[in-house]
């Protein structure tokens, strides 16, 4: 293990035991404060495990860390939930992007403006890992030009430990970028509101639309009100429509109106349809946008529609048949093709020739209950979902039973039982 290393480059690397199996993931690093002039002194990291559980491992437990991977000596790893004490900052979550001026290296003349992109600490002689230098991007006074990135001694620079509104977005942004939506969505929880609200607002619209899906609901109020309504109206566009009508129900009536007037009128139709239904119903946790096709579409054609990398798992497993219109409400409801059939298929073969419409379809008033019951029964991931006259409502997927099963707070890490056992590595 190298005597330098930069902790910003560590977040998203993988974590592992000493036979090289996997225990999470790295998503920060914690520095401590010290009453006197020393520097901070980097005292652990914070990993994240399984069911997004977030724990501390003890700097003194790592015995390599690289470009590739962080790895843990033998003994007990301490379950409990990582909190940060008082005299304790995250590099990233704290201190990533914070407006710093860093003086002359004679220490005359005035300091020079710029943003903080990294924190390099070096191991001392008395094997502590403490922070010695930083990557700062100077300010260049130009909007159409970056300025450079530099290195200095941790002394030259001031104002670190300032107030956070004083704390940029980009960096911390690249690292967020490659994240899943769900953790990225476990990262936004982690930050204090207002440099969460800050973070989500510099996001694009659809990013934004894909973190908020994976967001407890008062989270997801919360970012929403914070943007301007025709901003909030767009990121609404992008949600999948049953999630933006969940998300939408969550709002005083005046503003579910002005939002889904901003929303373009066929974004805004099938998202004001979902909201029409009772709760708890199919129609209310069903997608209006299946995958639906003609009767005379080719098995080739279905494939290469299910292949679209916007959908998502439990989507694409299967298309739905029904005859023109295709989008829902569609024509007359014919049945359905899972994607194995479809693999066993001629490509040339029609999808009227193959469909399955053995399964009686679900209607919109069917309760959670009986939904579950149905789709456990056949061992499927969608069921269609039709009207009176048997057109095509929408579909309902196995995601949406299981986020209308669990609690309303099931996405709060807050409010998982914490279980403080260790495990041995």
């Amino acid at each position: 293990m190298g005597t330098r290393v930069y902790l910003a480059r560590l977040a998203g690397l993988g974590v592992f035991d000493p036979n090289g199996d996997r225990v999470g993931r790295v998503r920060d690093a914690v520095v401590r404060l010290r009453t006197t002039n020393r520097p901070p002194q980097v005292v652990g990291l914070v990993a994240e495990m399984a069911l997004r559980r977030r724990i501390f491992l003890p700097i003194g437990r790592v015995t390599s860390m690289d470009s590739e991977a962080v790895v843990l000596s033998t003994g007990t790893l301490n379950l409990r939930r990582f909190e940060k004490r008082p005299n304790e900052l995250l590099v990233v979550e704290d201190l990533l992007d914070r407006r710093v001026t860093v003086m002359p290296e004679t220490g005359d003349g005035p300091g020079q403006p710029g943003n903080v992109v990294d924190i390099g600490m070096d191991l001392t002689r008395n094997n502590e890992w403490v922070v010695t230098r930083l990557a700062v991007r100077e300010h260049t006074g130009r909007l159409a030009r970056r300025g450079h990135v530099y290195q200095a001694e941790y002394e030259r620079v001031h104002n670190l430990f300032g107030p956070t509104d004083t704390q940029g977005t980009s960096n911390l942004l690249a690292l967020l970028e490659p994240m899943r939506p769900a953790d990225m969505a476990n990262a936004l929880q982690d930050l204090p509101d207002a440099r969460r609200n800050e973070v989500a607002a510099a996001l694009s619209d659809r990013k934004l639309a894909d973190v908020l899906e994976e967001l407890p609901e008062h989270d997801q109020v919360e970012i929403l009100v914070q943007l301007d309504r025709e901003r909030a109206a767009d990121v609404l566009e992008r949600m999948d429509p049953d999630d933006a009508a969940d998300l939408l129900a969550e709002l005083p009536k005046a503003e579910q109106t002005v939002l889904l007037d901003l929303m373009e009128p066929e974004e805004a139709a099938p998202v004001r349809q979902l909201m029409s239904y009772q709760p708890g119903t199919a129609g209310s946790v069903m997608t209006s946008e299946p995958v639906i096709m003609t009767p005379d579409a080719t098995v080739a054609e279905a494939l290469a529609r299910i292949r679209e990398p916007d959908l998502s798992p439990v989507v694409a497993a299967q298309v739905f048949v029904a005859r023109a219109p295709s989008a829902t409400p569609t024509g007359k409801y014919l049945g359905m093709v899972h994607f194995q059939r479809l693999l066993r298929e001629p490509p040339a073969s029609i999808l009227g020739g193959i469909v399955d419409n053995d399964l009686e379809p679900l209607r919109p008033q069917i309760g959670l209950a009986e939904m579950t019951r149905r789709m456990a029964t056949y061992d499927l991931v969608a069921m269609p979902v039709v009207d009176s006259t048997h057109r095509l409502l929408g579909a309902v997927t196995v995601d949406d039973v299981l986020d209308h099963s669990l609690p309303r707070d099931w996405r709060d890490r807050d409010t998982a039982d914490d279980d403080e056992n260790g495990i041995e590595l």
